[in-house]
């Protein structure tokens, strides 16, 4: 009867917690969603600002967010799915690589600022690429990183011992093991750890703050080597040094939603595929 009564208590209590979390939430995004709504239009997604950001649209900074995603997937996704496959297949699992899992769990913690200090000193100053779109992919790259590293071998390890001995007992070598019957079930766990993290690189305002955001630009970026707007940096801006902070409200809650949009399309993207690979490699 007791243990009952625990049992009792302690679901309550967890679906408190849930309920809570989904009600703050929920209330975020209704607000975000009430507030920026009337300030959405054609012309807000497809002008330059004007007069400080108080008029006009956020396309410098919509194509800019994006050059900066595109430029971090490039360089973050290669070396985080490698590393983990290094890791969960190839590394003898000893004192040094439980070493290594540590620190990059560890690096995955790191406030976001301290990356942008990183890429403010190694790649704007040490290596002279100046505050530019490559800069910032690099920096954005370094901080997402370690997420997808973990998350990757995560997926990996969860694939079944049994079907690399059966396939290696089959005299696949253990390159072909890995790419024909250990990825293509882990794929949608890795998917879905990438997602997360370049949903986080999307609206991280501190490393592009230091190695390659600007608040205006009258032009789109020809080269990785221009500076570009950004939308959490321009949000940031516009909440927080804008002159008429209180004037703009309605253009900081439009930019919001148009970056959570961006955020919530790549986490939409992310669930179809991972579905469709789900279907297609069952265990």
């Amino acid at each position: 009867m007791r243990r009952q009564r625990s049992e009792q208590i302690i679901y309550f209590l967890i679906r408190m917690v849930m309920y809570s979390i989904v009600l703050v939430i929920g209330y975020i995004l209704f607000d975000i969603i009430r507030n920026g709504l009337p300030a959405l239009s054609w012309e807000f997604v497809s002008e330059y600002p004007r007069k400080s950001g108080a008029e006009g649209g956020i396309l410098p900074a919509i194509v800019g967010t994006l050059s900066l995603l595109v430029g971090t997937i490039i360089v973050a996704l290669p070396l985080g799915i490698c590393s983990a496959i290094y890791l969960s297949e190839y590394a003898e699992q000893n004192r040094f690589t439980a070493m290594i899992r540590l620190a990059i769990i560890t690096l995955a913690g790191v406030p976001s600022i301290v990356y942008g200090l990183f890429g403010l000193g190694l790649f704007v100053l040490f290596l002279n690429f100046g505050t530019s779109i490559l800069a910032g992919s690099l920096t954005l790259a370094c901080m997402i990183l370690p997420t997808i590293i973990v998350s990757s071998e995560e997926a990996l390890r969860a694939v079944p011992r049994g079907y690399r001995d059966a396939s290696l007992a089959l005299g696949a070598t253990r390159w072909e093991t890995i790419r024909t019957n250990v990825l293509p079930y882990s794929l949608s766990g890795i998917i879905t750890g990438s997602i997360l993290g370049i949903g986080r690189a999307a609206g991280e305002t501190a490393p592009i703050l230091l190695t390659v955001a600007a608040f205006y630009l009258p032009r789109l970026p020809n080269s990785i080597f221009d500076q570009v707007m950004a939308l959490p940096y321009h949000l940031y801006i516009l909440a927080t040094q804008h002159p008429e902070a209180d004037k703009v409200l309605p253009l900081q809650y439009a930019t919001a939603l148009v970056l959570l949009l961006l955020v919530l399309g790549l986490s939409l993207g992310a669930i179809i595929i991972r579905i469709h690979f789900r279907k297609k490699y069952r265990w």
